[in-house]
C-alpha cells in the first residue's frame, strides 16, 4: 500500500472509532464498532459448518465470500459470518476486516458495481484484503494508542501479552504489532507444530530498526534441535525471557537474546540484541 492509501484507512478507521464513542475505551469495544457501520454478526451459523447443499442455494456474491471460510461479508444483506470455532480474539479481528471491507470507501463503491468478487482480478483481490487487514489491526488496537502504550511498558515478550489483554486483540496480532511497530531492534518468530519433532515457521517479522542493522534475516522453512528454542517447543514451555541462541548468517555468525511464549496454538519467538532495552517503571506480571 502507498502512503496515501495508508493515511486514507487510517482516517477511516478514526473517525469510526471517534464516531462510535470507541477510542479510549478497554477492551475495544468490537461489537459496539460493527453496529455502528450498520452490520450485523450471524453468530448461528458457523462457516466451517456451511453445508454444500446450502451453498446451492445461496447468491454468487454470499456464494463467493462462503469461501473465505474465517469470514465473510454479504455487503447487500450486511451481515458478517463467521468460523465461530477460531479463538474469540482471531474472532473480532476478523469481524474487523469484514467491516473494513464495507467501510473503506472505494472498496464499498466496487462491490456496489461487481456481482461476485470473482469477477475482479487477482491484484484488487490482494489489494482489498492488505487493505481490510490494515484497517482491522489499526482499528482494534486505536491507531497511534497502541504505540503510546507500548512504549511505556519494558521490552519483553510480556508486554504484548498485557496489551493483548488490554486490547482485546488475539496474541498472535498483538505480538505481531508490537515488533513491527517498536523503534527498538526486534524481531519475531511465528513457529507452529508439525509432527512430534517437526516444526515450522509459520511468519516471521522484524521492525524497521532491526532490519536496518542487521538485514532480514533468513530462516529455513523447518527448523531442527541446532536452535536453542526448538528445545523450549519440543517440551511445550509455557514462557522463557532469558534464552540466548547462535544465527548463522552470510555474513557471520551472531548471538542473539530470546523470549519465549506459548499460546498452545503457535511458538512465539522474540529475537532481540544484546544490550537492547525499554527502562519501565510499570512491572508486569504474567502467570507462566
Amino acid at each position: 500500500m502507498n502512503k496515501a492509501t495508508i493515511k486514507d484507512i487510517e482516517n477511516v478507521s478514526f473517525d469510526i472509532l471517534k464516531q462510535s464513542n470507541s477510542l479510549g475505551v478497554f477492551p475495544t469495544p468490537v461489537d459496539k464498532i460493527v453496529q455502528f457501520c450498520e452490520l450485523k454478526v450471524d453468530r448461528e451459523t458457523c462457516l466451517s459448518k456451511i453445508p454444500n447443499n446450502y451453498l446451492a442455494k445461496v447468491s454468487e456474491t454470499l456464494k463467493s465470500a462462503l469461501r473465505k471460510v474465517r469470514g465473510a461479508i454479504d455487503t447487500r444483506e450486511k451481515i458478517i459470518r463467521l468460523d465461530l470455532t477460531q479463538p474469540i480474539g482471531r474472532q473480532k479481528f476478523v469481524q474487523l476486516h469484514e467491516t473494513g471491507h464495507n467501510a473503506l470507501p472505494w472498496q464499498r463503491k466496487t462491490f456496489e458495481y461487481y456481482d461476485d468478487d470473482d469477477t475482479l482480478s487477482p491484484d484488487v483481490k490482494i489489494a482489498f484484503e492488505a487493505e481490510a487487514n490494515f484497517f482491522a489491526s489499526g482499528t482494534l488496537f486505536q491507531l497511534d494508542r497502541f504505540d503510546e502504550e507500548a512504549s511505556q511498558l519494558e521490552l519483553t515478550i510480556r508486554s504484548p501479552l498485557a496489551l493483548s489483554k488490554q486490547f482485546g486483540g488475539s496474541i498472535h496480532a498483538t505480538i505481531r504489532r508490537y515488533v513491527e511497530r517498536s523503534p527498538k531492534r526486534c524481531a519475531l518468530l511465528v513457529i507452529e507444530k508439525e509432527g512430534l519433532l517437526s516444526f515450522k515457521i509459520r511468519n516471521y517479522f522484524q521492525s524497521p530498526t532491526f532490519t536496518s542493522e542487521f538485514g532480514m534475516l533468513k530462516w529455513p522453512e523447518r527448523l531442527g534441535p541446532d536452535q536453542a528454542f526448538i528445545a523450549d517447543c519440543s517440551f511445550s514451555r509455557k514462557m522463557k525471557v532469558d534464552g540466548q541462541f547462535l544465527y548463522k548468517g552470510e555474513n557471520g555468525d551472531i548471538t542473539f537474546q530470546y523470549h519465549f511464549f506459548n499460546n498452545s496454538f503457535n511458538y512465539f519467538v522474540m529475537v532481540l540484541p544484546f544490550g537492547e532495552k525499554i527502562k519501565s517503571k510499570i512491572k508486569l506480571v504474567v502467570k507462566e
